[in-house]
């Protein structure tokens, strides 16, 4: 598959969520205090993202 959601542990032992697009991060997510909290933020991504405006600041 060439894009995938990741859930991982960082320095800080926190939860955080990586989007990645052929082997490239796209984004990443803030530190969560739980597993099921990052995985809420990846359901609220694929929930909602697809209607998200698009705001160009350039």
């Amino acid at each position: 598959m060439a894009h995938k959601f990741e859930i991982y542990k960082d320095k800080a032992e926190e939860y955080r969520v990586r989007f990645s697009y052929n082997s490239e991060v796209m984004f990443s997510t803030q530190g969560y205090s739980s597993k099921s909290s990052a995985q809420n933020a990846i359901d609220s991504i694929k929930k909602n993202g697809p209607n998200a405006p698009v705001e160009d600041h350039s």
